[in-house]
């Protein structure tokens, strides 16, 4: 485990869908206020695809949703309907966490950063968003 990780357990409402992800306690957390976060309240932290692992049957009960350039993929539970993680847009090489689908108690605080989803690609531009799904 690289330094400074620690390894997160978490679920969907119902625990079809569960995970781990290794991330930092201190979590640095992206509102976004796209039509779709806005709507989803879908804070997130985001983590390169090699530190995150999904639990061998919850692929079963998984479905996505994509709308518009349909590059983000906002898979969720058929089941329960929460959505505990996704693809994000601007990090398809990683996944959005949601910090409130963590189980386990290792989260030890969590930063807001804004994200002006409405101007997405104005906001890109500026935002270091896309180096979070990057190994370091």
């Amino acid at each position: 485990m690289e330094m400074g990780l620690v390894e997160h357990r978490g679920s969907c409402h119902c625990g079809a869908v569960s995970f781990t992800v290794l991330a930092p306690s201190h979590l640095e957390v992206w509102r976004c206020n796209c039509s779709i976060c806005q709507k989803k309240q879908n804070d997130h932290f985001v983590v390169p695809r090699s530190r995150f692992t999904l639990s061998p049957d919850s692929e079963a009960f998984l479905t996505t949703y994509t709308f518009n350039t349909h590059r983000a993929k906002h898979t969720f539970c058929r089941v329960c309907g929460v959505q505990s993680f996704y693809t994000p847009r601007s990090n398809p090489d990683g996944y959005g966490i949601m910090p409130h689908c963590i189980d386990s108690q290792t989260v030890e605080d969590v930063t807001l950063r804004e994200f002006d989803g409405k101007q997405w690609e104005k906001c890109i531009q500026g935002s270091d968003i896309v180096k979070q799904s990057k190994e370091q």
